[in-house]
């Protein structure tokens, strides 16, 4: 072999080297690129709306900084036709996750569950409202089947009532879940809630349910004390039982569509509504909020006492005074109403 080709030999193999060098470092860099961790401190959701685009997803995952680098996201996603299989979805991103499990992620549609919360809400508006502010589920979609009575009527409701079929508390539902399969979920939620105990203490009051939940939902609203609450449904359950019209201040303040209120006066309880107790005996035809378990194994604790009224104590701790007779609540009555007066509430 001639120096001319052992030289042309070495830098022939010294190119080969620097090829397989170049190859090798790209191959680390794409490795690191594909499993570098994603740009967050903490797990952020990724949300993609039913119809979304593969630009929209490219936005959501970039608005999040979701993915280490944008355009790997997208080659990835390309070379498995990611873009003809966009599936809805919320996803949870973590701080260890690579581009590559993020795309597999988001094609395999392996979405994460959101904790949907219902809490003290009063009305059908607003229980659609905070659906539609947690899950995909429009607020028009939402209120539309909540104020329809044939769907209503397939759960064993009806628009006035269908609010007692969502028990205060969070549950674990996926994010795109579809309008009916949440009524669904929440009827097993409801069914589960009102186990045989709670059944057959309805049975003992000789209320269903729905009555009870009604009657609970006006003990949530008289007060936040739970010490109190047995005696607040001991009052009520005495003057049903005893034809004596509720008089419930939250029921009025319901009617008004005023919740804020805090002083009842005549020309308010004059407001015509089926809600209004004060003109209409008996319970108002569903509930005026979502109460919660304390309110509602409060009426069905049935304490047995001989309470008709009760009264704001003067002090505005959120406690109440109870009486038996109509004397001695007036009197109650009278100390509320001078502190009311010398604090200027009107």
């Amino acid at each position: 072999m001639t120096v001319t080709q052992t030289r042309k030999r070495t830098i022939l193999l010294r190119r080969l080297l620097a090829a397989v060098a170049t190859l090798l470092l790209l191959a680390a860099l794409c490795f690191v690129a594909l499993w570098k961790p994603a740009p967050v401190s903490e797990p952020v959701r990724v949300n993609i709306p039913h119809g979304s685009t593969f630009e929209a997803v490219i936005d959501s995952v970039e608005r999040h900084h979701a993915a280490s680098s944008i355009p790997l996201f997208r080659a990835i996603a390309r070379c498995i036709s990611y873009p003809e299989h966009i599936k809805s979805g919320s996803y949870v991103v973590t701080p260890d996750m690579g581009v590559l499990r993020l795309v597999f992620k988001l094609y395999r549609g392996n979405q994460d569950p959101v904790r949907l919360t219902i809490g003290n809400l009063r009305t059908v508006d607003r229980l659609a409202a905070s659906i539609a502010s947690q899950l995909e589920l429009s607020y028009d979609t939402m209120l539309c089947i909540l104020r329809s009575d044939s769907i209503c009527a397939q759960y064993g409701f009806t628009p006035a009532t269908i609010i007692a079929l969502f028990p205060k508390n969070s549950y674990e539902v996926y994010w795109n879940i579809p309008p009916r399969q949440l009524l669904h979920r929440m009827q097993r939620e409801y069914g589960n809630f009102w186990d045989d105990r709670r059944l057959s203490r309805c049975s003992a009051i000789h209320l269903t349910p729905v009555e009870v939940t009604t009657l609970a939902s006006i003990v949530e609203e008289e007060t936040n004390q739970d010490d109190e609450k047995e005696n607040i449904a001991s009052v009520y359950l005495n003057r049903l039982r005893r034809g004596i019209p509720l008089q419930a201040d939250p029921t009025v303040k319901f009617a008004a569509g005023n919740f804020a209120l805090r002083r009842v006066t005549t020309a308010v309880l004059r407001t015509e509504s089926p809600y209004n107790t004060y003109l209409h005996q008996g319970l108002p035809p569903g509930p005026i909020c979502i109460p919660g378990r304390a309110s509602i194994d409060a009426v069905l604790a049935n304490r047995q006492t001989d309470f008709l009224y009760f009264c704001a104590r003067e002090d505005f701790s959120g406690h109440h005074r109870f009486a038996a007779t109509l004397a001695e609540h007036n009197r109650n009555a009278a100390r509320y109403h001078r502190a009311l007066n010398a604090r200027g509430i009107k």
